[in-house]
């Protein structure tokens, strides 16, 4: 799991770690770290061309004393100093005295690496002049940028992306990852992160953005034992599908099938529940005895029945698609509810581009408002759920969206459920997985559709699960 945490909780832990340090040794950390990744980025650094634009307070020393350390190393080194009076003076006096020069209008031809040292994770969102000017010529000139703790302009905590702002190759962060480095749209501006470790996990409160990766996908797979059977490995039951949706329903139901549950169960119309049967034999039609309800793909003007007769037999419930529009605060307790950005934005009454703006926001504040796990579809998928981190899933590929995955990703996330796990991890692993099926279906760039997802499923599960296993995180 990666972490991100707050400028306020990182605040809190500099301050704390600095307690106990020389006076400025932690900056002299970042510094270091910030330098060595700028040295593996130039490959030879003498004679290297480097422009390093510099604000004010730390994210400009940070900046000036990696600038120090390079231009020490015989890297021409050329500072665009924006705010000489709020210029850290011993950062500025050290990369002077090591041989970098002062420039307000740098040549970009032939310029190695630019250093964005702008505005770190205290500045506001956006990008004024002359910074704006200056990045805008150096990425037109197609020079390579590393940003200094976050990309300057980014919104840090919202994970927004207001105009303008930088876009960088690398990222060098510091200490902990913070939201818009792991979260859309903001993390399209932070190219790869480097996290430079300099003491402040142990000072840091809990995280507000989780990344899920491999190892966690891995640690809390719940695996059937030696002496499972299919009752004992969770029944998940599919409501989906109508006469003129039928393949919702089947997609939904190879979706549940992927997944670690022993039996699927259609509850569907009758009409649909034999072709179902016809193409996936495993499948069982006819409601019963289940531990988990997938609700609403595909279901059309029939959700708010279907969505009723789930929540009647008090199990959690994937609620996705059409049954969206049904669901009230208080159903059913331990729900997922799965909605792209249009139909959250339906659910909480706003805009679509708002909600595409700014994700991470709208996604707890639905999971706050309808009283339950929130899994937002995205180019980066989100897990909300109140009073918790959220998580992060970022295992797709553009190919993804095509018709009928998140009728996949529903199925796949109500086996996980009726697997036992919480709505909260069966979301995480159910998106983590269905985006590395993703990702192996589209192999050498092909397109792909919503079964090749499916299909590639089992696959994208057995890889994970072959590495050793791990302590959950989260347990």
């Amino acid at each position: 799991m990666r972490y991100a945490h707050t400028v306020e909780s990182v605040r809190r832990a500099e301050a704390a770690l600095m307690a106990t340090l020389p006076a400025g040794a932690l900056m002299q950390r970042a510094a270091a770290g910030l330098a060595a990744v700028c040295i593996d980025v130039l490959g030879s650094v003498y004679g290297a061309r480097v422009v390093v634009l510099v604000g004010s307070g730390d994210n400009g020393g940070d900046a000036l004393y990696a600038a120090a350390r390079l231009a020490s190393r015989g890297a021409a080194v050329e500072l665009v100093v924006l705010k000489p009076e709020a210029a850290h003076p011993d950062g500025l006096a050290a990369a002077l005295r090591a041989g970098a020069r002062r420039t307000d209008k740098p040549a970009w031809d032939g310029v190695d690496l630019l250093v964005d040292g702008v505005v770190g994770i205290g500045g506001r969102p956006g990008l004024r002049d002359p910074a704006r000017t200056l990045i805008e010529d150096a990425r037109a000139a197609g020079t390579y940028v590393v940003a200094v703790d976050v990309p300057s302009g980014v919104d840090v905590d919202g994970a927004t992306l207001p105009e303008p702002h930088v876009t960088a190759d690398i990222t060098v962060t510091f200490g902990t990852h913070k939201p818009a480095l792991l979260a859309a749209p903001a993390v399209r501006a932070a190219g790869w992160v480097q996290l430079v470790d300099i003491g402040l996990v142990p000072y840091l409160d809990e995280a507000g953005l989780e990344s899920v990766e491999s190892a966690d996908v891995r640690a809390a797979y719940p695996l059937p034992s030696g002496e499972s059977h299919k009752y004992t490995r969770g029944v998940v039951g599919v409501d989906a599908g109508s006469d003129r949706y039928a393949g919702a329903a089947e997609l939904c139901v190879r979706g549940a099938q992927a997944g670690p549950a022993g039996m699927v169960r259609f509850g569907g119309p009758d009409s649909v529940a034999a072709e179902i049967v016809a193409r996936r034999p495993e499948a069982v039609a006819g409601r019963g005895r289940v531990q988990a309800w997938v609700v609403g793909s595909g279901t059309a003007d029939r959700a708010d029945s279907a969505l009723r007769a789930a929540a009647a037999d008090e199990v959690p419930v994937v609620v996705d698609a059409d049954a969206l529009a049904y669901w009230r605060p208080g159903m059913v307790r331990g729900a997922l509810l799965t909605p792209h950005a249009g139909e959250l934005a339906r659910m909480l009454d706003v805009e679509r581009s708002v909600v595409e703006a700014a994700p991470l926001a709208y996604a707890r504040q639905a999971a706050e408002r309808l009283d339950a796990t929130v899994l937002l579809k995205g180019s980066n998928t989100l897990i909300a759920e109140r009073d918790r981190p959220t998580r992060v899933v970022s295992t797709g590929t553009p190919w993804l969206a095509t018709a009928g995955a998140g009728d996949v990703l529903a199925g796949l996330a109500g086996s996980l459920l009726a697997a036992g796990l919480p709505a909260r991890d069966a979301g995480s692993l159910a998106a983590w997985l269905h985006g590395a099926a993703s990702r192996r279906a589209a192999e050498y760039g092909r397109p792909i559709t919503a079964g090749d997802v499916a299909g590639a499923i089992p696959a994208a599960t057995a890889a994970v699960l072959s590495a050793p296993a791990t302590p959950a995180p989260w347990a």
